[in-house]
């Protein structure tokens, strides 16, 4: 029985949704907490490390970093605040004590951290809620605050949880206040009730040294580092230690360099005391979810459980004439390594091999994190094709059960019609509606997941770009039938060669095309979408006879219409069954998984005649 507590040491998991402010909080408390200089320049949004955070303004990976206010060392934890990183969210909980959840004064409580929120409860944390953005001109913090009493009864919530601490902020200017009348100065008062309302990490001190793998990090000197908070006992470096895998095996190992955090960065230490956040390095053969603990006293703790993968994705080497030009790892063999070295770090992504050896199933929680995943390896220099997102079926009792989401849109009350029309045709149903005489409306759907893919572009253009959409994994239904996904084929280049403006010119007007002239082709490529339901294969290599002859109106110049330039997520909701993304660090280009013209046309019309 854990009787006594470190109150040197408090853990918090910070949960808010994207863009209501996180980072920019997070990066107000570092300041001052006097984690640094006067006169030293620091980028805004410290957090958001990666390159892809940065440019999407959106937390990926879970991370860490810690302040000390007072004398006592608050480990702040940062989660994602999208559904589809919810691997990254339930390990981020495994090490917090605690939760601050932020929401904004204007737009309240969203989907996303409704999700994270929910994890929170499950694993019983107490929360402080902070309402930031309070001097946005839309800013409505008593309805705010009722929507969160609602959101927090919905979760089912405690009577603890329920009577939770409340503080009004505005991250951008670093300040924070108990109630709105009041001037806020600066974040101590926020800091103060962290100290005060969140508890300090409790321990068992007849245990020995126990801690759970939350994290995976990788340094060129020191090798794999285990990242975890201890839960039981002290270490210290050079301690002869046993890792315990899911399998129940006992692993030794040694540490070569124990650290803990100090600010962003990583601090060494001789010894650390039970509740603290700490690294390990020197260990190989670890896993998320294992335990380390002592060898004389091995005892594993309850591992980190992941919600099931709903969508999966075939990914597979680019076998396209292009192969290789582009880029620097292009065998089955490295991609394989990738993908799995991608599981021991994501929690939330599982990898299957195929008959096939150059092929693998990326398993995962959304379309996104699949987007994601791939976008960071091209970034590494891999060239890959991807395949259409399939979602996962379950059969129980004879029936097809299918993932569900609880989708929310938030648009003008013009587009009311064209959204509720389009989401009844993917089989959505809509469960509420909420229209606050303002001239926008929030409408609640229960959708299949099968009905989202693809739909993000659609509905943008739909909302004229003003509407919001939000979802979350609501759990498996029974499946609601089959509809059409894309009422439109592809137009498909029939050789290889460059695209000139003279066929491209021509070709317009039979669809939307997505390359422009100069871009190289193959056969097999797809350079446009056909206004008909039908594929068709063209020359776009085709140029102008030329002829001594000149007439007046006979040489017109040519003009093209501008092409909207292809992104990774925009190709993967394009593509059907039977077509690819081709994935290099230079180029996305789609293509027929079967690049032959021939081919195609023998493997159609052979499925015709099934048909009749």
């Amino acid at each position: 029985m854990k009787s006594l507590k470190n109150e040197h040491i408090r853990n918090i998991a910070i949960i808010a949704h994207v863009d209501h402010g996180k980072t920019t909080l997070v990066d107000a408390m570092f300041r001052q907490c006097g984690l640094f200089r006067d006169n030293q320049d620091v980028s805004e949004r410290i957090m958001d490390s990666m390159d892809l955070e940065r440019e999407r303004g959106i937390t990926i990976a879970a991370k860490n970093c810690s302040v000390i206010w007072k004398g006592i060392k608050v480990n702040i934890i940062d989660t994602p605040g999208h559904a589809d990183f919810g691997g990254e969210v339930e390990r981020a909980l495994s090490m917090a004590d605690g939760a601050l959840l932020l929401v904004d004064a204007s737009e309240g409580p969203l989907p996303q951290t409704r999700f994270v929120l929910k994890k929170t409860f499950e694993a019983g944390l107490p929360v402080i809620v902070v309402v930031n953005k309070i001097d946005r001109k839309d800013a409505r913090p008593a309805e705010i605050l009722d929507e969160i009493y609602d959101l927090f009864i919905d979760l089912d919530a405690d009577e603890d949880q329920l009577d939770f601490p409340l503080m009004y902020a505005i991250g951008r200017e670093g300040v924070a206040q108990n109630t709105l009348d009041e001037k806020g100065v600066n974040l101590h008062p926020l800091l103060d009730l962290i100290i005060e309302k969140i508890p300090a990490p409790a321990y068992d001190p007849e245990e020995p040294f126990q801690m759970l793998v939350s994290d995976l990090g990788y340094s060129d000197y020191l090798g794999r580092l285990a990242i975890g908070k201890i839960v039981n006992g002290r270490v210290q470096s050079n301690d002869s230690l046993v890792c315990i895998d899911d399998q129940g095996h006992h692993n030794p190992l040694k540490v070569t360099r124990l650290q803990t955090y100090q600010g962003l960065t990583f601090s060494e230490a001789s010894e650390v005391d039970p509740g603290d956040i700490i690294v390990l390095s020197g260990i190989e053969d670890v896993k998320i979810g294992d335990t380390i603990c002592n060898r004389n006293f091995p005892k594993a703790l309850k591992r980190i459980t992941v919600d099931e993968p709903t969508v999966s994705m075939e990914f597979s080497i680019n076998n396209s004439p292009f192969s290789g030009k582009e880029g620097k790892y292009v065998q089955s063999s490295k991609i394989r390594e990738r993908l799995f070295k991608e599981t021991l770090m994501n929690v939330g992504i599982k990898v299957e091999e195929t008959d096939n050896k150059e092929v693998f199933v990326v398993k995962g929680r959304g379309e996104f994190q699949m987007a994601i995943l791939i976008e960071t390896m091209r970034r590494e220099g891999f060239e890959l094709c991807v395949g259409r997102p399939r979602v996962i079926f379950k059969h129980k009792d004879g029936k097809q059960l299918e993932p569900i989401e609880r989708f929310f849109v938030d648009c003008d009350e013009s587009f009311m019609g064209i959204v509720t029309e389009k989401l009844s045709n993917r089989k959505g149903k809509m469960i509420n509606l909420v229209n606050n005489g303002k001239g926008r409306v929030r409408i609640e759907f229960s959708v299949p997941s099968r009905s989202l893919i693809g739909y993000r572009d659609e509905f943008l253009t739909d909302t004229k770009g003003t509407g919001i959409m939000n979802s979350y994994f609501f759990g498996y239904e029974e499946y609601r039938r089959d509809f059409p996904t894309r009422f439109t084929g592809s137009i498909v280049s029939d050789r290889q060669g460059t695209a000139v403006p003279y066929a491209l010119f021509n070709l317009e007007p039979r669809g939307q095309l997505c390359v422009v002239a100069g871009t190289p082709v193959y056969e097999g490529m797809i350079v446009g979408e056909h206004n008909r339901d039908n594929d068709i294969n063209v020359n776009v290599c085709k140029e102008k006879k030329l002829t001594n002859m000149r007439a007046s109106g006979k040489d017109d110049h040519v003009l093209l219409s501008p092409v909207k330039p292809m992104t990774l997520e925009r190709a993967i909701h394009f593509i059907r069954d039977d077509e690819m993304v081709e994935v290099t660090p230079k180029s996305i280009r789609l293509r027929k998984t079967i690049l032959e013209a021939h081919k195609r046309h023998t493997i159609r019309a052979a499925k015709l005649k099934e048909m009749e």
